[in-house]
């Protein structure tokens, strides 16, 4: 029986090396999805359910640690990082492995020996790694207020009758994938836009803003309550509205402290 991994990098030839890499030291490893960004990550991982994950920390939109923290504890996790000089640190308690970049086949064969001896235990859960986590969110909070910042989306275009609207992103309660369209429900109304929800998340503030489901994002600042559902799943309730958004369970760790 093989073992199955993803690898999530939004460096083609990144991907691509790894993967390389990975088919000469372990032949029995298959590589069953790529992804470009941590939001896709999530469902590619939610999809094939592999047993390996090899995360760049450093992804537009969802990071390598938000990533994590949705897969949580379903697969062994391996970081892809240029920063040593912080991932030393915070992987020193042996929680999950790191590989910098530019990495060489013979780092990497150290990898693959920890992951095969891991997956042979697989009923140990790894040390700490909720607080390896917050270490590296933090630091890549600290990190990201050195620099010149992103510019979040401020206003959402959309077609409403024979006029287009501007949004305000501040008044929208939230996204959801509608097949080929996203359908933007705010105050005034709702409108369908063709962007898709990946893009849409890409682009708004994380601080107001997350993805509970893969075809939900909604406005931290309108959840009235969140109520818990079967097998780690639970249900959103927004202000001043009846709909009750669904969390799966990729993403029911963002509400875990309320």
């Amino acid at each position: 029986m093989s073992i199955t991994a993803l690898i999530a990098d939004d460096e083609p030839l990144l991907r691509e090396r790894l993967c390389g890499h990975l088919a000469r030291l372990w032949p029995e490893l298959e590589v069953v999805a790529q992804a470009r960004n941590g939001r896709e990550a999530v469902e590619l991982f939610d999809e094939h359910g592999p047993a390996v994950v090899f995360l760049d920390v450093h992804m537009p939109g969802l990071n390598g640690i938000e990533t994590a923290r949705s897969i949580a504890r379903r697969a062994e996790l391996v970081f892809v990082t240029a920063h040593e000089q912080y991932a030393v640190q915070a992987f020193e308690q042996g929680a999950i492995d790191y590989l910098v970049k530019p990495f060489d086949e013979a780092r990497l064969a150290d990898t693959v020996e920890r992951l095969k001896q891991r997956l042979a235990r697989r009923d140990e859960a790894p040390p700490a790694l909720d607080a390896v986590l917050d270490r590296l969110s933090a630091e890549l909070k600290r990190r990201a207020g050195t620099g010149a910042g992103t510019a979040h989306l401020r206003w959402i275009k959309a077609s409403v009758g024979t006029s287009v609207r501007l949004i305000p992103v501040d008044q929208v309660a939230y996204l959801r994938a509608d097949e080929k369209y996203t359908l933007v429900v705010w105050e005034g109304g709702e409108a369908l836009i063709r962007k898709s929800i990946r893009e849409l998340g890409d682009e708004l503030d994380p601080e107001r803003f997350a993805q509970v489901h893969r075809s939900v994002i909604v406005n931290l600042h309108q959840i009235r309550q969140v109520d818990r559902g079967p097998n780690e799943t639970a249900e959103i309730l927004l202000k001043d509205r009846s709909e009750r958004l669904p969390v799966s369970r990729s993403y029911v760790h963002l509400f875990r402290q309320m």
